[in-house]
């Protein structure tokens, strides 16, 4: 998993990228082909903002949080990409389980 952090009007700090990277590792566990993650920070006052778009073979989402700080804003948007992945995953399971239940119904 490849993961960019850029900063929009602030300077990403190594810390910054480093937690980034530390709470976005998680979501490799979903999905074992190889994926990329944008990160944006960014400071929309009084509150910052922390914007993402994974894009895996054939698929792209996005997903953005506000927070009182930015590592708060950081914990929002992974906890939300957490649940789309899981989501997308699901979808893709169940649309294959659907396909070998079809056929198995037919041939029995």
């Amino acid at each position: 998993m490849q993961i960019e952090t850029h900063g929009q009007q602030i300077e990403v700090t190594p810390a910054l990228r480093d937690y980034v990277e530390n709470r976005f590792t998680r979501l490799g566990r979903h999905f074992e082909h190889p994926c990329q993650i944008r990160v944006q920070l960014g400071l929309d006052k009084p509150h910052h903002r922390a914007e993402a778009t994974v894009t895996m073979t054939g698929r792209s989402l996005h997903a953005d949080a506000n927070g009182v700080d930015m590592y708060a804003a950081i914990d929002l948007l992974s906890d939300k990409l957490d649940r789309l992945l899981m989501k997308q995953k699901e979808k893709m399971v169940d649309h294959h389980r659907g396909e070998g239940i079809a056929h198995s119904d037919v041939l029995g």
